[in-house]
């Protein structure tokens, strides 16, 4: 998953980076909220992390420009404002989600993993298409039951079209969800890595709609 982190603290920030790498997140850092916003606007992240206390606008401002937008990306406030109405504000204002410093990394993963699986519109915990299942909180693929191996591209990759089973996802769309910044792209990166998965995980997994995408289908109850 590709997160946008805004926080201007440089040790806190390479902190929370490398941690949420560690938990198979991509993340792209900013470090004041005009940047934050720019960002944001793109809607090439599946949640952000927000400290409320940046340079150049403050995160507040950033939420509210945002939602007046109407990007619904999931937003995660983190702040040293402990007080309960700096928490009634940052929810009003369009906040997913409410962290104080400091925070536990594994609890900042485990919120961001639900976000992102609320704004998906999954209820379950792990994904399954199939005889595929994806438990993003062990960062673990089963086939048939059996663990399978995949790269981190791939379990990117994976996680991405079985968020949005039913829907198809263009090249682009996934390279912005595989890749951060500065990333080198080979131009058939993509398919390269969906060649991978039907081989791991079976040929039919993943359809190719010409000329416009991948996808896996959505099983129907």
């Amino acid at each position: 998953m590709r997160i946008l982190l805004a926080e201007d603290d440089e040790l806190l920030g390479s902190g929370i980076r490398a941690g949420l790498a560690q938990h198979g997140f991509q993340v792209d850092w900013v470090r004041d909220g005009v940047a934050a916003e720019r960002e944001l606007a793109t809607g090439a992240y599946q949640a952000a992390v927000l400290d409320l206390g940046l340079p150049r606008q403050d995160g507040m401002e950033v939420l509210r420009q945002t939602r007046a937008r109407r990007n619904t990306t999931p937003v995660l406030v983190l702040t040293a404002r402990d007080a309960v109405p700096a928490r009634i504000e940052g929810l009003d204002a369009g906040a997913d989600d409410y962290l104080i410093k400091p925070i536990d990394l594994h609890e900042l993963a485990a919120r961001l993993r639900a976000l992102v699986r609320r704004a998906h519109g999954q209820s379950d915990t792990c994904l399954t298409a199939g005889d595929v299942v994806l438990d993003p909180a062990a960062h673990q693929v089963l086939a048939h039951g059996q663990p399978v191996e995949l790269s981190n591209r791939e379990y990117d990759l994976l996680h991405a079209l079985m968020l949005n089973a039913g829907r198809v996802l263009s090249r682009e769309q996934l390279e912005q969800r595989l890749y951060e910044w500065g990333s080198e792209i080979n131009s058939n990166a993509v398919e390269v890595h969906i060649y991978h998965l039907r081989r791991k995980l079976g040929a039919g997994l993943i359809e190719t709609v010409r000329g416009v995408g991948y996808r896996i289908p959505r099983v129907q109850a």
